[in-house]
């Protein structure tokens, strides 16, 4: 146990998680339910890589709620979340991840996830919006209507959080991103989350595959708009003779 929770506060938060663990179902049934919507369409499977979907481990979400408490306690504000609310307060018991080759993908993404969770009754409670820190990026997501906020993990990725419509208030997170955000996502996942590494020459090293990562998604947009600009060209030519 965190030497700064106290009996009481960690028994109020193993009671949060077995109240989750009892309610699991309803969070393995969303993600996949979201996850199969979004390959077995025909329109949003035409522009995505591949979805990964999962539910959060009760031993993570004990370690979350930990975080949030000690941080209320920081800020001498009252802890807030109950049986009643954590479905609501907490955001990614359920997670959705959608994969893209592109970056400029995402405007035609952003459009056809949106009719689809409409049409399915899914109800956006917050988002979209665009954790980024790279600011052609935030640039760009601006200019076609998504919000931006600052990331301090170095990644970008475009954030929904969506509640069916159910009697029981429960949300899931989708986030949209390029293959090669996933692969900093990852590797940053596995060695410096929940808790940051101890090693100096592993945090540095994440922060350089940041940047690595980000000069891949550039040269991959660059690709596509090399070729568009090539086919647009081709076919004017066509057209002439």
């Amino acid at each position: 146990m965190n030497p700064k929770v106290s009996k009481r506060e960690a028994l109020a938060i193993d009671k949060l998680v077995a109240h989750y663990i009892s309610n699991k179902s309803l969070f393995d049934r969303l993600a996949l339910n979201l996850a199969t919507l979004f390959t077995e369409n025909n329109e949003t499977s035409k522009l995505i890589h591949s979805v990964k979907w999962r539910v959060k481990d009760p031993v993570h979400l004990k370690d979350k709620l930990e975080r949030k408490l000690l941080e209320c306690k920081e800020r001498n504000i009252t802890f807030d979340i109950t049986s009643t609310n954590l479905f609501e307060k907490i955001n990614d018991l359920a997670g959705v991840r959608i994969l893209h080759l592109h970056t400029t993908q995402i405007g035609e993404i952003d459009g056809k996830l949106k009719e689809l969770l409409d049409h399915e009754l899914y109800n956006i409670v917050q988002g979209p919006f665009a954790r980024t820190w790279d600011d052609e990026y935030r640039t760009y997501f601006q200019n076609i209507g998504i919000s931006t906020e600052e990331s301090k993990s170095l990644y970008t990725s475009v954030h929904y959080v969506v509640q069916p419509n159910h009697r029981t208030k429960y949300t899931a997170e989708i986030q949209v991103r390029t293959l090669a955000e996933e692969l900093w996502g990852e590797v940053a996942h596995s060695i410096n989350y929940p808790h940051p590494t101890a090693s100096l020459a592993c945090r540095e090293q994440i922060m350089v595959l940041a940047r690595i990562t980000s000069s891949c998604t550039r040269l991959v947009d660059s690709l596509y708009k090399s070729r568009a600009e090539y086919q647009e060209i081709a076919g004017k030519d066509i057209l002439k003779k």
